[in-house]
C-alpha cells in the first residue's frame, strides 16, 4: 500500500506537471504533434520490420510517405479549396437573384412582390458581406504572420522541427518504450502493463481506425460530388470527412453545404435532389460496411465525450489542448473503467 508521504509526494508531483505542460504549452505543441505522427507510424514500421527490413529503413518509408502527403496537401490541395471556395462566393448572389424570380414569379400574388424582393435582398447582401470578411480575414491573417517576424520564425521553426522529430521518434519509439517499463517498479508493473495495453487499443482503435473512416468517407463523398457535376466537389467531400468523427455529423454538414452548392451552380432542385442521393449512398455504405470494418464496437469513446474532450482540452489548453483531449480522454475511460470494476466488486455494492 501506499504510505500517506507517497501520496501526498504523488499528487505534488502531478500538480507541478500539471502548471508546467500548462505554461509550456506552445513550446511543448510540436513535439506533441510528432508523438502523434509517431504513434500513428510506428505500426506501419513494426510491419515493415517483419517483413525483413531494419528499423531505419522502415522509418525512411513511412517518413517519406507522410512527408509526400504533406506536400502535396499544402502544394495541390490547398490553392485548389481556395479556387473552389472562391467559385462559390461568386456564384451565391446570381442564385439568390433567380431564387427571388421564382419565387415572385409563383408566389408573388400571394405573399406581394415588395416583401420577397426586400427579405432576399437583405439575405443576398448579408451572405456576401460575411463570405467577403472570411476572405478577409484570411488575407489578414497571412499579412500578420508576414510582417511579424516572430511569429514568421515560430511557423518556420514548427515545420522544420516536426519533420525531425518524427524521424527521431520513429527510429526510437520501441526503445523509449522499453525504457519506460524498466523504470516501473516491480509492484504496479503488472498493472501499469494491463492500463496501458488497454489505453493503447482505444486510442489505436479511435484515431487510426476513425481517420482511416474519415478519409474514406472524403474520397467517396468527392467522387460522389464529382459525378454530379458539382465543381465543389473536393472542398465538401473533405469537410464532410473532416466532421463524420460524429455520427451523423458529416451527413448533415456536408448535406447543407453540397445543397446550396448545387443550387448556386445550376439553381435548380434535381441536381440538389442528386447530391442527396450521394449522401444517403455514402450514409448507407458508412452505417453497413465501413464503420463496422475500419472502426468497430470496441472504441470507448462515445461521441459526446469526444465533444467535449476536444472543447474542454482547447478550453484550457488551447491547440496543445485539442492535441492532448484525445489521449486524457482515453486514459480517463480506461480508469474509469478499472474503478467500475473494482466498486462492483468491492464489500461496499455487494
Amino acid at each position: 500500500m501506499i504510505s500517506d508521504s507517497q501520496k501526498w509526494l504523488l499528487l505534488t508531483a502531478v500538480v507541478l506537471v500539471a502548471v508546467l505542460v500548462y505554461l509550456l504549452a506552445p513550446v511543448l505543441t510540436p513535439f506533441l504533434i510528432s508523438a502523434l505522427l509517431a504513434y500513428l507510424g510506428d505500426p506501419l514500421v513494426d510491419r515493415l520490420e517483419r517483413l525483413g527490413l531494419t528499423r531505419t529503413l522502415g522509418v525512411c518509408a513511412v517518413f517519406s510517405v507522410m512527408f509526400f502527403v504533406a506536400v502535396i496537401a499544402l502544394v495541390i490541395v490547398v490553392p485548389l479549396l481556395e479556387r473552389q471556395a472562391a467559385s462559390l462566393i461568386g456564384r451565391l448572389p446570381q442564385a439568390l437573384e433567380w431564387l427571388q424570380g421564382a419565387l415572385t414569379a409563383h408566389f408573388g400574388e400571394l405573399l406581394g412582390d415588395r416583401v420577397i424582393e426586400i427579405d432576399l435582398g437583405v439575405l443576398r447582401r448579408t451572405i456576401v458581406e460575411h463570405w467577403g470578411q472570411v476572405g478577409s480575414v484570411a488575407s489578414q491573417i497571412v499579412r500578420h504572420i508576414s510582417q511579424s517576424g516572430q511569429l514568421l520564425l515560430g511557423w518556420v521553426t514548427y515545420l522544420l522541427l516536426i519533420p525531425v522529430v518524427t524521424f527521431y521518434l520513429l527510429r526510437d519509439w520501441d526503445v523509449l518504450v522499453t525504457h519506460i517499463d524498466k523504470l516501473l517498479p516491480h509492484r504496479i508493473r503488472p498493472t501499469v502493463r494491463t492500463l496501458a495495453g488497454e489505453i493503447d487499443a482505444v486510442l489505436a482503435e479511435f484515431l487510426r481506425g476513425q481517420l482511416t473512416l474519415m478519409m474514406a468517407l472524403a474520397v467517396l463523398y468527392t467522387l460522389g460530388l464529382w459525378m454530379v457535376g458539382i465543381e465543389l466537389a473536393l472542398v465538401i467531400g473533405l469537410l464532410a470527412g473532416v466532421v463524420s468523427f460524429v455520427p451523423y455529423m458529416g451527413l448533415v454538414v456536408g448535406l447543407a453545404v453540397a445543397g446550396v452548392a448545387a443550387f448556386a451552380q445550376f439553381q435548380d432542385f434535381t441536381h440538389v435532389l442528386a447530391v442527396g442521393a450521394v449522401f444517403g449512398v455514402g450514409q448507407l455504405l458508412d452505417g453497413m460496411l465501413l464503420s463496422p470494418l475500419l472502426v468497430g464496437d470496441r472504441i470507448g469513446l462515445h461521441p459526446v465525450a469526444v465533444i467535449f474532450a476536444v472543447m474542454a482540452g482547447g478550453q484550457l489548453f488551447g491547440f496543445f489542448g485539442i492535441l492532448v483531449a484525445l489521449p486524457v480522454a482515453a486514459i480517463i475511460v480506461v480508469l474509469l473503467r478499472h474503478s467500475r470494476d473494482g466498486y462492483l466488486q468491492s464489500s461496499l455494492y455487494s
